[in-house]
């Protein structure tokens, strides 16, 4: 089979080494490839996994049409119409409801903001420090955190993502996030694997537009809170996208009481942090196995 990177990418994806050889344990070959190379042969194997694909923002339709092309001749995990779904953080709106907890998932307030005219009031809120991004990013790339005195500051970096074609949304920074950092849950064939903890990306400068900004991980236990919101998610993905994700990361943020908030839901080309979770790589594995 072939795992879906980005040249960017290679040498860079921890969880790729812990897979293969899980993979191999299991009798089962898989290396590499660039899902942009149009030298690659993607319906030579019996199953492509997308992993590493960090490079798509840019690009999204282009990588959306790959997909959609690569699961016309052979198996595609996550299939393409998960990927289209995922790729737009608008998605969010959808996991909310109509904002009277009807989906029954609780996520960060988010302004959503498709033209300059709603930079105002989005960039209001509150009166505390706020996140601005893309709906179309990757690795936390084009994302800031400005300060009350800063909103012209805010006003013109989102004015730039929306210059540029894309979206924005407007979220406020919660501050419980600075000693608590997120905390990751990846679920495997629609079952809950392990968790993770990430420490805060955004205490200084803008992140850029590289592959992907460093992050600090490490091993947690999620509560029974995290999980029931986790498991809560998932339950609304597989009946929104129609199909159980080969793989699944439900990222948590502590709300000002400390209640966990969905930030983002992974199903595209999500780091799993399979190195601080033993087992991991082999539960993935065992998951590929089964719908080959």
């Amino acid at each position: 089979m072939l795992l879906a990177t980005c040249a960017q990418a290679r040498g860079l994806d921890d969880d790729e080494p812990l897979l293969v050889t899980a993979l191999a344990d299991l009798g089962l070959t898989a290396q590499a490839a660039d899902w942009a190379d149009p030298a690659v042969d993607w319906a030579a194997p019996g199953a492509v996994v997308v992993r590493s694909t960090w490079d798509y923002a840019p690009r999204r339709e282009e990588f959306l049409a790959w997909a959609r092309e690569v699961e016309a001749a052979t198996p595609l995990h996550n299939p393409a119409a998960v990927l289209a779904w995922n790729t737009d953080k608008r998605y969010l709106a959808e996991l909310a409801g109509d904002g009277t907890g009807r989906a029954g998932v609780p996520i960060v307030p988010t302004a959503w903001v498709a033209g300059p005219d709603e930079l105002p009031v989005a960039l209001d809120g509150d009166g505390g420090d706020v996140v601005v991004k893309p709906v179309v990013s990757a690795g936390a790339r084009d994302t800031a955190r400005f300060g009350p005195g800063e909103r012209e500051d805010a006003a013109a970096f989102a004015a730039r993502i929306l210059a540029g074609g894309r979206a924005v949304m407007v979220q406020p920074y919660l501050t419980r996030l600075d000693d608590e950092g997120e905390t990751g849950l990846v679920y495997l064939d629609g079952a809950y694997s392990h968790a993770f903890g990430k420490g805060a990306l955004l205490a200084g400068e803008p992140l850029g537009s590289g592959l992907f900004a460093a992050e600090t991980i490490s091993a947690r236990n999620a509560d029974p809170g995290q999980r029931a919101v986790g498991d809560a998610v998932l339950g609304v993905v597989c009946d929104r996208v129609g199909t159980v994700p080969l793989y699944a990361r439900v990222d948590l943020v502590p709300g000002d009481d400390g209640a966990p908030l969905v930030l983002e839901v992974e199903l595209t080309e999500p780091s799993l942090n399979l190195p601080v979770a033993p087992g991991a790589a082999q539960r993935l594995a065992a998951a590929i196995a089964a719908r080959l």
